[in-house]
């Protein structure tokens, strides 16, 4: 068991930001990898030119990875924001207006997951206003996602360093999840398990992976404190990821972390394990 036995992918908006987006697809691919994920790429807008939506599939097509994970447009991130779905007025509206393009995206590429943020609670608007939006909001989202047979994922952050997001524990997560998952009847929407996030939030995430394994689309990972590559904290996260396999997930393992030097960061995992298998 162990790393070896995982699947990774190297997430573009975290590691390899040195470089120019469309360079580092070929840098991962350079480190072994053959499998990416990505934040929404474009901050500014959530419907970006066919050019530059073009541009991105050939970087990865050049490169040879595929993209397995990719976020709906969350505002500004990493910045002040921390997704749009519950937020009212202008930033629902660019969220409604992205769900196509990043669904179409998604299936021009084979990516079979998208990520929606919850968004950040707004000073003077109701939290009931804000969850019923969102719930809206996750509802067409996860029908675009159906629509390319893709999943739907809701994430869990950490208070800490979110302290506006309302989701910031695993059962605040799973209770989207499930209403989504009632308000559609299809299914699709998956919790985004990431232990980083759950660590910082001091949660028990051995008995995260026991309870909710099942319901898990994706994970992401960094070392706590730090948010580093593993082994620069004091996570077990190789048990733990030998956990989640043994509990039945079988899915891809997100490499979250920050590295000043991305390429010099993947000490930790040997070369022949990196491609995706």
């Amino acid at each position: 068991m162990g790393y070896t036995d995982q699947r990774f992918d190297v997430n573009l908006s975290i590691l390899f930001t040195e470089l120019p987006l469309l360079e580092r697809p070929a840098a991962a691919a350079a480190a072994g990898f053959t499998a990416v994920e990505l934040w929404w790429p474009w901050i500014d807008t959530p419907t970006p030119a066919r050019t530059e939506l073009d541009a991105l599939k050939n970087a990865l097509e050049d490169a040879g990875t595929q993209l397995v994970g990719l976020n709906f447009y969350a505002g500004r991130l990493p910045g002040p924001d921390r997704g749009a779905v519950s937020v009212p007025g202008e930033e629902s509206d660019r969220f409604r207006a992205n769900i196509d393009v990043a669904a179409d995206f998604a299936a021009s590429v084979g990516c079979k997951a998208l990520n929606a943020l919850y968004g950040n609670r707004v000073e003077g608007v109701d939290p009931a206003v804000q969850d019923e939006l969102a719930l809206e909001n996750l509802a067409l989202a996860a029908r675009a996602a159906d629509r390319v047979g893709a999943i739907l994922l809701i994430e869990t952050l950490n208070q800490p360093e979110s302290p506006l997001y309302p989701l910031v524990s695993a059962p605040s997560a799973i209770e989207v999840v499930d209403k989504v998952n009632a308000a559609t009847g299809l299914g699709n929407a998956k919790f985004l398990l990431d232990l980083y996030h759950l660590a910082m939030n001091d949660e028990d995430l051995s008995e995260v992976i026991e309870k909710y394994a099942a319901k898990t689309g994706h994970v992401q990972i960094a070392d706590k404190p730090g948010r580093g590559a593993p082994g620069t904290g004091d996570l077990p996260l190789e048990d733990l990821l030998d956990q989640l396999r043994k509990a039945g997930y079988q899915g891809f393992v997100g490499l979250e972390y920050k590295a000043a030097d991305a390429a010099a960061s993947f000490d930790w995992l040997p070369a022949e394990a990196r491609a995706a298998r």
